[in-house]
């Protein structure tokens, strides 16, 4: 009983530290100054509308991938949402360094806090429309198993899309050498939703248009600036400065500053290795 009740405080004292750290995270703006999505983005096509014939092709393509083990898989994999370790790590292999709070903290606080800011734009837009999923409008099961988790909240548009392509978005500024191979994860991340029935294509297609909206409202943001140099001198360092990042961000070129291997900022009188205008320096 002892030992029970020993447990059960450890795990209450774990979830507390968890959310003390999740509520120091404030966003770069609150919702309601960032664009209204559903001023911008046009109402999803109708069922009895042409335009939906689009939509149902594409729901039968998504059927036909899943005779592909090896991307149902992956579709499967795509749908974590909860557990951002295992969410970032599906852009590990394209990004080329493995993205956690431990190990790269400037890069995983840039996420959580971009995330925290965008991530609430699709609410006002799925409530207004609510668009029946695919699973539900053809009866379906998922091979997700997300059913009962999804059902009766609207698809339009895909919060999995604006996250994943907000995600690629990001991490194609951290490193806009690996562009190519995180673009390409991030639209494979976001088709994933029509494989497993949880989006129509369209839903995913404006998703990307509304994850690029968010990331452009966040370069209005001074501290998400900030942080964006953070997170692209701790990619330097992380990758053992064989980067080619301009560290200009804001349009004006930093040579001042300089950096450790931890992406901390140092003073001129500080001696071992430093990253400096992009090159590592030996002091």
């Amino acid at each position: 009983m002892k030992k029970n009740c020993l447990i059960a405080v450890s795990m209450i004292m774990t979830a507390m530290c968890i959310c003390a750290q999740e509520s120091t995270l404030q966003p770069y703006f609150e919702l309601n100054q960032l664009p209204k999505l559903i001023n911008i983005m046009p109402a999803p096509p109708a069922f009895d509308s042409p335009e939906f014939a689009s939509d149902a092709v594409r729901y039968c393509w998504g059927k036909e991938q899943r005779q592909d083990d090896d991307r149902v898989a992956q579709a499967i994999a795509d749908a974590e949402w909860d557990d951002h370790v295992k969410l970032y790590s599906l852009w590990k292999e394209a990004f080329g360094l493995e993205i956690n709070e431990t190990n790269t903290p400037e890069i995983w606080t840039l996420l959580e806090t971009s995330l925290l800011t965008t991530d609430p734009m699709r609410k006002e837009t799925k409530a207004y429309y609510k668009r029946q999923r695919p699973f539900e409008r053809y009866d379906d099961s998922m091979p997700s198993h997300e059913e009962e988790e999804l059902k009766g909240e609207g698809s339009y548009p895909s919060g999995h899309s604006l996250r994943g392509w907000g995600i690629s978005l990001l991490l194609a500024q951290i490193a806009p050498q690996r562009a190519d191979e995180i673009f390409k994860r991030g639209w494979d991340y976001c088709n994933s939703r029509v494989i497993v029935g949880a989006h129509w294509q369209s839903d995913v297609d404006n998703s990307r248009t509304a994850a690029s909206i968010g990331f452009c409202a966040l370069q209005g943001s001074e501290d998400f600036i900030a942080q964006m140099k953070k997170a692209q001198n701790e990619y330097i360092a992380k990758t053992q400065g064989q980067s080619s990042i301009d560290t200009v961000v804001t349009g004006k070129p930093q040579h001042s500053q300089a950096y450790n291997l931890q992406g901390q900022p140092v003073q001129n009188d500080y001696h071992g290795i430093i990253i400096e205008n992009n090159k590592k320096i030996i002091k």
